[in-house]
């Protein structure tokens, strides 16, 4: 996702704990229960050495099947494509091994507390990401109607950025109740956040992130309103998000996760494959210095073709070269689409409000376009200005993001020359790369009319759109108004007890089943909730000192709305 810095929520840091992806919906401390000496939990004897399926190699994937093996279980992987999924980093010929492109996530909120465990097990390294007026960006160029507005701080942007910035501060306290949210979240208060939370979810459930705007005085100009679907907040424009439900934008102001992003040093998919390599320092059943990767004789199984029930109660799986295989218990964690389209699938996998439930997703389109440069020219003073030859870009033309990527200087350097979204990305579509690339770089000619980027580019470009990718069919999640009683039923569906027998063992995790697709967080909470429905299914338990997030569900489940009138609770 991207917005742009000018309205960033920036608040002091208080007393008391860090802004964390701690709920709202589900208020579980997934970075407490991992970091806990105790362990996620244990299995029976009995089961230790059984298959589970994990269809699904990305993030979510790969998290889950690391998990189940610490736990005496054997993960089995399919992937259909690389390991990694969104966590995809491309190299480019010639280039240091930290100049990468990454196609799919590319920045990390710190208050990711889950997904940053993870980073730090598996040894990784990161750095502030250059977004639009970060502290760490040199400079950036606001360029909208035609008229560019270079700035090193938002001070230096003209009145009426402030003017829209007090609007969606403004707007946050007024409509959403933003600075109690977020010290609920701070002190993790979780009966402060679920009043709050719950009380807005029955309120706001069918509005858009438009009218939500247009709903708040402080947004009455429509002149201010489209400068903010331009502009935005914390990384970029969000326009392309005004369709969505506004739910899905509290999450993440909520939590912090639009801001003081993070990158990878070495590129992102490093996570993912280390994960793939690591060997536990405490494993049960298994021994010594056993891997996902020794487990699988090197690599994953290929993709699933198809999914059905056999008798008694297994799961039974048919990869792409013919291989069928059945388990006890399977986690699905790529996307939920998937099991529509690309996978043969029988109905009796779930139940039909559940199957509603993955047909009803909505799915975001995004594209991307990066070239390598030799070197980080955009740093260059204008020898009539002084400015930055080049700035970070925010645009309403064609390109719409612009991020510059170095690795120090006169180094091999990376420019995305496009980051987009939903409409904006599909018009991208239809061009090939080199087509992508020419249009891009006319319009940085208009913005910067003295800068000849073409003369720097050292190799061939590399494109993604999500969209068109086959076995992704989309880049995130996103709900549309009134799809919160979707998202609840595939968020819960970890909690299989609530299920009739025949429907149990296959469980979905994945961060489009997360309340916060889009970020890894996402991905890696539901792999944990899906780690304890396995446990749960094979009949362990966790310690008593650290409850998962089943054990906790009775008082911290999602609000439930019913069909007609007021909303219940679990």
């Amino acid at each position: 996702m991207t917005s742009a810095v000018p309205t960033a929520i920036h608040t002091p840091e208080p007393p008391g704990g860090p802004i964390t992806m701690f709920g709202p919906d589900f208020p579980f401390a997934y970075d407490d229960y991992l970091a806990h000496p105790a362990g996620l939990g244990s299995v029976p004897p009995e089961h230790h050495g059984r298959e589970v399926a994990v269809i699904g190699g990305g993030l979510s994937g790969l998290v889950t099947a690391y998990e189940l093996m610490k736990l005496g279980l054997r993960p089995v992987v399919y992937e259909a494509d690389q390991l990694g999924g969104r966590l995809r980093s491309v190299r480019f010929d010639g280039c240091p091994s930290d100049v990468v492109a990454e196609m799919g996530a590319m920045r990390f909120p710190p208050s990711s507390t889950s997904l940053f465990h993870y980073i730090d097990k598996v040894g990784l390294s990161t750095k502030a990401f250059p977004n639009p007026l970060a502290p760490e960006t040199p400079s950036t160029v606001v360029d909208l109607k035609g008229q560019s507005h270079y700035a090193t701080s938002p001070a230096d942007l003209p009145p009426v950025f402030g003017e829209v910035s007090a609007a969606w501060h403004a707007t946050l306290d007024s409509q959403a109740a933003f600075g109690e949210m977020q010290d609920a979240i701070r002190r993790r208060d979780v009966k402060r956040i679920k009043d709050i939370w719950n009380e807005l979810v029955e309120k706001l459930d069918n509005q858009t992130f438009y009218g939500f705007l247009c709903d708040s005085p402080a947004f009455a100009s429509f002149r201010h309103r489209e400068i903010f679907g331009q502009v935005g907040f914390g990384t970029g424009g969000w326009d392309t998000d005004f369709p969505n439900s506004i739910l899905e934008i509290l999450r993440v102001v909520y939590t912090g996760a639009d801001d003081e992003h993070r990158s990878i040093i070495g590129g992102s998919q490093q996570l993912p494959l280390r994960l793939w390599d690591r060997v536990p320092a405490r494993l049960t059943h298994w021994p010594a210095g056993t891997s996902l990767r020794s487990l699988h004789g090197g690599a994953p199984r290929p993709g699933v073709a198809r999914l059905h029930r056999t008798a008694p109660n297994n799961i039974t799986v048919t990869d792409t070269d013919g291989g069928i295989r059945t388990y006890p218990a399977a986690v699905f964690t790529a996307q939920s689409w998937l099991l529509l389209a690309k996978i043969s699938c029988d109905e009796s996998l779930f139940p039909i409000d559940h199957w509603t439930a993955i047909e009803r997703t909505h799915y975001m389109e995004s594209s991307k376009v990066f070239v390598p440069v030799d070197r980080p020219f955009w740093l260059d003073p204008d020898p009539v200005t002084g400015r930055d030859t080049m700035s970070m870009t925010l645009t309403d033309r064609m390109t719409r993001g612009t991020y510059l990527l170095d690795s120090g200087p006169d180094a091999p350097a990376v420019i995305c020359l496009s980051y987009t979204w939903a409409d904006d990305s599909l018009k991208w579509l239809p061009l090939s790369a080199g087509e992508r690339v020419e249009v891009m770089l006319q319009s940085l000619r208009e913005i910067y009319p003295g800068v000849d980027v073409r003369r720097h580019i050292t190799g061939d470009p590399v494109t993604v759109s999500w969209e068109a990718e086959p076995h992704f069919m989309g880049a995130f999640k996103a709900n549309l108004p009134g799809h919160y009683r979707y998202q609840e039923r595939l968020f819960t569906h970890f909690m299989q007890d609530r299920l009739p027998e025949r429907y149990r063992g296959l469980f979905l995790a994945g961060d489009d089943v997360s309340w916060t697709a889009g970020w890894a967080e996402g991905a890696v909470q539901t792999a944990l909730n899906a780690v304890w429905g396995v446990l749960h299914h094979f009949g362990g338990r966790t310690e008593p000192d650290n409850p998962g997030p089943g054990d906790l569900f009775g008082e911290i489940a999602p609000l439930v709305l019913p069909d007609r009138s007021r909303p219940t609770r679990r």
